[in-house]
């Protein structure tokens, strides 16, 4: 049974909007909306993971809990470990099959 003390990660989360680039333009970028405890899976061996793994791209799932703010998250997000920077593209969501949870199955390296 997953609990608090699994939560090891700090991850952040960004929604791609509008971002200023200070010389009075606006690009698209990801802007931060939080900051959650989270807890990293090792995603097994299946045959599209190690696909992944040889193309130099890892796949994690990731737990965090359930809540107003973690239920918002949808795939054209971004997740990003806040204390090494690293990002991953947010590849599938599931805030149904749990209550306490919020399931994501996330990838390093792939475009966002």
């Amino acid at each position: 049974m997953p609990g608090a003390g699994d939560l090891r990660h700090r991850v952040a989360f960004d929604k791609r909007g509008r971002v200023n680039d200070g010389a009075g333009n606006w690009q698209s970028g990801f802007v931060g909306q939080f900051t959650r405890r989270a807890a990293f899976i090792y995603a097994g061996g299946g045959e599209s993971v190690m696909a992944a793994r040889l193309e130099g791209r890892g796949v994690l799932k990731v737990r965090v809990r359930s809540c107003s703010l973690t239920r918002t998250i949808k795939q054209d997000w971004r997740m990003r470990d806040a204390r090494t920077g690293t990002a991953y593209s947010i590849k599938e969501v599931d805030a149904e099959t749990d209550r306490q949870w919020v399931y994501l199955v996330v990838e390093r390296g792939a475009p966002a």
